[in-house]
């Protein structure tokens, strides 16, 4: 019978949808921060403007040990470098306290330690300055309002090899794909580059939720490659192909070659490979060239003058062969949007047990079948029917996102396909992340069928609730350390790096997923300590309720994350 329940839920996911919290009011808590989310950041730049020092001399506290104590702190080192002797005036120390604003968390005291200044916030204040906003049941709730405006092209040569993709293919593609989601909640326009024209490529990526363009009926840039070969033929870089007797033999497909060294130097370049020497062109890089200068027109289209950034993901492998269609591309085309191309470079995969070359959909149905054997063990025999099997695919997806993308982009990844290396429930995994997703899920599905039952009354308005209930240090750590900052966890996760003179950049790309596990974690933590649903009596419903507001914002925050992942959230495990 219970079998029976479960499969119903996991059937009816994204059918019948989770236990709404009621907004409420929000007034009273837009009004105390000034009618705006409050931030950490709002936060740091009032106090340190309440300092009357330029330099950031406040921060944020994260450990759980040290916010019994206090929220913010300026460091000892740092007072005794902007004021005489360390000593803070007492009128500043009295501006702090009285501190306020748009964005501003209420601030209860501030006082001289010996670690420094230390600052703590009302906590019921600043639980309903940010609970009681509204709920928003869009995908991204949570996540800041999209700006207008900016474009980004983000090119994935991997895409465009011949042959089988592969692991060590597949990090680039799903970290183009992460980051594609992330920037287009910041609002930026992104193209995805090349298109696929492989079906069987194209459904591997399927499989993974990878959200690729693909192209239908062949090339769409008829005229493209002709006009880029007369502009080539008439490159100072360019020389002709000699074919005759004495001469070493070329591929029948080269068109021409380009000195790229040569080019490099006259333009002042810096980043380049320094082995770079003489490219044969062939129609096929130039091919990839119409695609780019395709993507770039759509990008800027109807946006005159705009510029558009120019991303090529890429593995260290194939780093160097595309440095040579990066500067094929500058000859073609001197226009601002190619000399505005970065690399984005991904570290090796290394592939141990079996380490033979495993194809990405190898690599699928293994970690599939690990991870139905590892349901097994935890659930007993699994019965064979879609709900299931969905189940399953999403926690493969998650497992192999978490693997590839919980780690900078430009360090070395190692896969251990042995059947001991998956669990449901290692607490670095992605079966980790959708477990907790879940078990919020139940909790609620469970609360509103006792409120079905007339066990527990519905929950009451936000301007109801009282956030003075929530004394566990275990809420505030989840508050203050994933609901409070999780806007600017995106935004910093989405940020592409200022333009520099090399072409190298590096991006928080691992962010996101070091969040969930995180936030996983520290909820389980809480969870296990605390029993959220007690006994149906009426002096306890004001703390039950209080936590259920702030473990649905919890739930909010874990929907939002796994979005810019592909990951629609498990309603059951």
């Amino acid at each position: 019978m219970a079998a029976a329940c479960r499969l119903r839920a996991w059937r009816g996911r994204g059918e019948r949808a989770l236990t709404s919290l009621p907004a409420g009011s929000g007034g009273r808590a837009l009004m105390e921060t000034g009618g705006e989310r409050p931030a950490v950041a709002a936060t740091l730049r009032a106090l340190n403007g309440a300092l009357g020092r330029p330099a950031a001399l406040w921060v944020k506290e994260s450990g759980a040990r040290n916010l019994r104590h206090r929220d913010f702190l300026a460091p000892r080192a740092a007072l005794s470098a902007a004021f005489p002797g360390g000593r803070v005036p007492a009128d500043v120390v009295a501006g702090v306290t009285s501190l306020g604003g748009p964005g501003v968390l209420p601030v209860r005291g501030c006082q001289e330690t010996p670690a420094g200044l230390a600052l703590q916030l009302r906590r019921p204040e600043a639980f309903r300055c940010l609970l009681g906003i509204p709920s928003d049941p869009a995908p991204a709730a949570g996540a800041p309002a999209p700006a207008p405006g900016g474009q980004a092209v983000l090119h994935c040569p991997a895409l465009r090899r011949p042959g089988a993709l592969r692991p060590r293919h597949l990090r680039p593609v799903l970290l183009a794909d992460h980051l594609a989601r992330l920037l287009r909640a910041q609002g930026v326009a992104v193209r995805l580059v090349p298109a696929l024209t492989d079906e069987g490529r194209w459904e591997v990526l399927q499989q993974l939720r990878v959200e690729w363009p693909s192209a239908c009926g062949g090339s769409a840039l008829p005229d493209a490659v002709p006009a880029l070969k007369r502009t080539l033929g008439r490159s100072p870089c360019t020389a002709a192909c000699e074919r005759g007797p004495g001469t070493a033999s070329l591929p029948e497909d080269v068109i021409c070659q380009v000195h790229l060294k040569s080019f490099v130097e006259q333009q002042g370049l810096v980043g380049y490979d320094p082995n770079l020497d003489v490219l044969l062109v062939t129609e096929g890089k130039l091919q990839s060239v119409a695609e780019l200068q395709q993507a770039v027109l759509q990008c800027t289209a109807g946006d005159q003058g705009s510029c558009c950034s120019i991303v090529h993901v890429v593995s260290c492998e194939e780093e160097f062969q595309q440095q040579q269609l990066d500067l094929l591309w500058r000859i073609l085309d001197p226009g601002a949007h190619t000399a505005l191309q970065k690399h984005l470079v991904c570290g090796p995969v290394k592939v141990t047990n079996p380490s033979s070359d495993i194809g990405a959909d190898q690599y699928f149905q293994l970690r599939k079948r690990q991870m139905y054997e590892a349901s097994v063990m935890k659930y007993g025999e699994l019965a064979q029917d879609e709900a299931w099997t969905e189940v399953i695919d999403t926690l493969t997806v998650a497992a192999i996102r978490f693997e590839m993308l919980s780690t900078a982009h430009r360090s070395q990844i190692t896969l251990d396909l042995e059947d001991s290396s998956i669990s449901t429930k290692g607490t670095k995994s992605g079966a980790f992340v959708m477990y907790n997703c879940a078990r919020l899920a139940t909790l609620f599905d469970t609360y509103q069928r006792a409120v079905e039952r007339g066990t527990y009354p519905p929950l009451p308005p936000v301007s109801e609730l009282n956030f003075s209930c929530l004394r566990e240090e275990g809420e505030w750590l989840l508050f203050f350390n994933y609901l409070l900052p999780f806007p600017e966890i995106l935004q910093q996760a989405a940020q592409l790096p200022a333009p520099t003179k090399g072409i190298r950049i590096t991006a928080n790309t691992e962010t996101v997923c070091k969040f969930l596990i995180q936030l996983s974690m520290d909820f389980s933590s809480y969870y296990n300590r605390v029993h959220i649903l007690g006994e149906p009596f009426p002096h306890l419903f004001d703390q039950m309720f209080a936590r259920l507001r702030l473990l649905g914002a919890v739930r909010d925050v874990f929907h939002s994350a796994l979005a810019t992942l592909h990951l629609p959230p498990l309603s059951q495990i």
